[in-house]
């Protein structure tokens, strides 16, 4: 499977999930740079964390007009598989891809800690290996990951099942104190109408092995290989 993981100007996750993915799952990944237009042929793009530009303005706004999310955009539009890891969420939701928006944690701190995560949905490309009410451990590093909506947006993610995770204690419940910036509706993370694009706050990357203290973001990528082996299979 070949996977193409964007680097903007302040990323610093990316040498994380190439890691993971190179390492950990011996995929094909090559490093993208914001600025070169979107050639070749990959089968998942991956924004990842960091600060964009250096969050000025706002996380992901000034980096949805980098000349690679031309071809993102263009991307997901065909129906190709996008995920958006932290500040790759925001991206995604500055550049419309994903409905609503990533704004300052509740507390106005930067929260960064394990998490567990209760699946919602296990029917998109990015959760097929799961199953619905898992709980997975991963890791959050944020200070801008609550997320908003407005009352229409949020009955229509409902509606339309995009609501994919939601933070939730261990025994799986989501509450407030579960909550680790305040997000609505305890989102930490929701797909598109066609469900090939994906955006979540916590870190898959940095839970692909027992030395960081899980395994469960390893569920997430083999859910987008064994997407693709599927698709590869009914076109042949």
């Amino acid at each position: 499977m070949r996977w193409g993981v964007i680097t903007f100007p302040g990323s610093c996750d990316e040498q994380d999930v190439y890691d993971s993915l190179k390492r950990e799952m011996g995929q094909k990944v090559k490093l993208l740079w914001h600025k070169d237009e979107l050639t070749g042929h990959f089968d998942c793009l991956i924004l990842p964390g960091g600060f964009s530009y250096g969050d000025y303005l706002r996380c992901g706004a000034m980096a949805r007009f980098s000349p690679i999310m031309r071809g993102v955009v263009k991307f997901a539009q065909n129906g190709g598989l996008v995920l958006g890891i932290c500040n790759g969420f925001q991206i995604l939701c500055e550049s419309g891809l994903l409905p609503g928006a990533l704004v300052r944690n509740a507390g106005l701190q930067f929260v960064c800690r394990q998490v567990f995560l209760r699946v919602e949905e296990s029917d998109t490309p990015f959760t097929r290996e799961t199953k619905k009410g898992q709980l997975l451990k991963l890791p959050v590093k944020h200070g801008e990951g609550c997320y908003y909506a407005d009352p229409s947006t949020l009955e229509h993610l409902h509606k339309n099942r995009q609501i994919i995770l939601r933070y939730a204690d261990a025994k799986g419940k989501p509450s407030p104190a579960a909550n680790p910036n305040g997000s609505l509706d305890n989102i930490a993370g929701i797909c598109n109408e066609t469900r090939n694009v994906f955006g979540m706050m916590p870190h898959p990357e940095d839970a692909c092995s027992q030395f960081l203290g899980s395994e469960d973001g390893l569920k997430i990528f083999s859910s987008i290989v064994a997407s693709r082996n599927d698709r590869e299979t009914r076109h042949a």
